[in-house]
């Protein structure tokens, strides 16, 4: 069985920098048994005893052995682990002899029916499962189980058939099951996730199928109707066949415009209710608000298949920094009378772990007894639709919560008058501690980013485009972008735009993007986000052996470099190759690169308080006029 270095390099963890570094240091790292010499391939058997004998492979038990080896040595880890669900539940039917499984996995099959025997092929694929599961590179972003459990919690699966129109690796349907659901179906465009998702399901023996394809262009289930259904769709998807599909009998409440495929997914979900069932769909935050979609939004609601939306937290799920909503739909009955209220939740502060119940408290209190008058302080509200019904028809539901009342005000004047002072008692601690130097007659030596490119002490990268068309390489969807404003604004990454990327560059720890057009000229250093490079930014990615990252993003920020732009109308035009930095050795570097970056943090702070401020004011200001606070001390 032969494995590449890129396999190695996920066997040992490592980068496949390392395994070419292995090669280059240890005389006896094993020899190529076959490939090319541009992608040679190891015996795996001789890289396991190799990496063993120098302590870079730790003994492991036999699930965390066998998981790295399958990873290793399929195509991508998806498939192998499907491959190994293949032979468990062949053996789970009692069929040992089948063992139609890829050739590069055979020597692993004595490992596969040791974990069998240990823990039976249930459990076995599970404990794959989990590792399959842990965040990584290259692995698809999965719907967490807290919200998974509320999305089957608040569709009301217990007892029914459930179909996941866009199933990834099954996380819906396995909320399903543990719901209680009697049959789970779904389809999903990724064969492999799909296939995962049908082993977890025949594994326990329930009853259903999960199918491979594109649920809007080829629906897998036409004509068939369930109790409920879950759905995480793909966001800002703009080639979801809105051409091909403009006929199609699924738009009841209106053609989806090209830029809002979620609204598909939402009638595509409605078409597979029975009257009176429900359906749960995660929701970028966009879709409640967005003008393109309010006709369809109001149709929904006229006609009562809209019933309550539920703002989440930021990190609820990919994409992480984005707070996330859940739509509550009802498939209504043809004789049914038009509801008169709608449900709006704003769950936005917390984590789901502590929310869940009370979301759910909330939606059985408003949907058992029929349109119940739901009213809790700034949480949740039964609003009237005719109030939802105005001109942009914006069911965000911060926007439609009453006014907070004399104590709630009270208490975020507190808080955030706490919060303001513990920010501004930081500042001195944070302001950066410089001495003033003798500046001599000779001018510091410079160097300009496009020489430190052309010796290898960074890489330029971008800046990418945006484009009328989707591009293969434009990356997966649900990784957010960093955008010039979230540069400049010292924010987290935003969801995906609705035009592609013309390309896909990961941002790694490190980087330092530079806004092409900007107000002012801004460098930031990328710490932990996991995004893509947004349009009309340089990426600079610095040598660490030649280049501080912080260093660099001071030095490119200050005056001079900023001369370099033309200013027209308060917008700078910057090139960062014609940039200038001091030469400076990597020590001196690195202690510069400390101060700039406290100075980023005092900066940041001083934001963090001017905002605190501006919220403060507004508080005392509404809370005086409206009675709900009053001076201290008499006049």
């Amino acid at each position: 069985m032969t494995i590449t270095a890129a396999e190695i390099a996920r066997l040992a963890g490592v980068g496949r920098a390392a395994v070419s570094n292995w090669r280059k240091r240890y005389a006896d790292f094993p020899t190529p048994v076959g490939g090319t010499p541009a992608s040679p391939e190891f015996d795996l058997i001789e890289v396991e005893e190799w990496l063993r004998a120098q302590g870079k492979l730790r003994e492991l038990a036999t699930s965390d052995r066998l998981w790295r080896r399958v990873a290793a040595a399929s195509d991508t880890p998806a498939a192998g682990l499907a491959a190994v669900g293949d032979v468990l539940l062949a053996r789970h039917r009692g069929q040992r002899s089948s063992r139609t499984v890829n050739p590069h996995l055979k020597p692993l099959l004595p490992d596969v029916d040791a974990l069998a025997d240990e823990l039976g092929p249930q459990a076995a694929f599970d404990e794959l499962w989990q590792r399959f599961s842990a965040p990584g590179p290259g692995r698809s972003f999965a719907t967490p189980d807290d919200l998974a459990d509320l999305m089957a919690g608040l569709a009301e699966v217990a007892g029914g058939a459930v179909l996941d129109p866009a199933a990834g690796s099954g996380a819906g349907l396995r909320a399903a099951v543990r719901a209680g659901c009697t049959e789970a179906s779904g389809q999903e465009l990724d064969e492999d996730l799909a296939r995962l998702a049908g082993l977890w399901l025949a594994l326990r023996d329930v009853p259903g199928d999960v199918d491979a394809g594109d649920s809007l262009r080829a629906d897998a289930f036409a004509g068939r109707t369930f109790d409920a259904v879950v759905c995480h769709p793909p966001f800002g998807l703009t080639n979801w066949g809105h051409e091909e599909l403009v006929y199609d009998p699924r738009w009841e409440y209106g053609l989806p415009p090209r830029t809002e495929p979620e609204l598909a997914w939402v009638q595509h979900a409605l078409t597979h209710l029975r009257p009176g069932g429900h359906a749960v769909l995660l929701m970028p935050p966009a879709a409640a608000g967005r003008r393109t979609g309010r006709r369809i939004r109001a149709e929904l609601l006229r006609r009562g298949a809209l019933r309550a939306v539920i703002a989440l937290p930021s990190g609820a799920a990919a994409p992480h920094g984005v707070p996330l909503h859940l739509w509550v739909l009802r498939r209504p009955a043809a004789d049914a009378p038009p509801p008169a209220r709608a449900l709006l939740v704003d769950a936005a502060d917390g984590d789901i772990a502590t929310l869940s119940a009370r979301v759910l408290t909330a939606w059985r209190a408003f949907a058992g007894k029929d349109d119940g008058d739901v009213a809790e302080d700034a949480f949740a509200r039964a609003v009237p639709i005719i109030e939802l019904l105005d001109e942009d028809v914006d069911l965000t539901p911060a926007r439609r919560q009453p006014a907070t009342t004399a104590e709630r005000t009270g208490e975020r004047l507190v808080r955030t008058r706490e919060r303001l002072d513990a920010v501004v008692s930081e500042l001195p601690a944070l302001m950066p501690q410089v001495t003033p130097t003798h500046e001599g007659t000779t001018p510091p030596a410079m160097i300009s980013i496009a020489d430190l490119a052309r010796t290898g002490a960074l890489q330029v990268l971008g800046p990418v485009r945006s484009t009328a068309r989707p591009d293969e390489d434009a990356g997966p969807l649900d990784v957010p972008v960093m955008t010039v404003n979230d540069v400049v604004d010292g924010a987290g990454p935003s969801p995906r735009t609705e035009r592609p990327l013309s390309q896909a560059i990961t941002l790694a720890p490190g980087d330092v993007l530079v806004p092409m057009i900007a107000r002012r000229l801004t460098a930031r250093v990328i710490t932990t986000e996991k995004a893509l490079l947004g349009t009309d930014m340089y990426l600079l990615r610095p040598n660490p052996a030649a280049l501080d990252p912080w260093f660099l993003a001071g030095q490119l920020r200050n005056s001079s470099n900023e001369k370099q732009a033309s200013s027209l109308s308060g917008t700078l035009r910057f090139d960062v190759r014609r940039a200038l930095v001091r030469r400076l050795p990597l020590d001196e570097q690195r202690m510069h690169g400390k101060t700039f970056q406290r100075l980023e943090a005092f900066e940041s702070a001083l934001r963090q308080a001017a905002s605190l401020g501006a919220e403060l004011v507004q508080l005392t200001a509404d809370g005086l006029a409206r009675g709900a606070i009053q001076p201290d001390g008499k006049p």
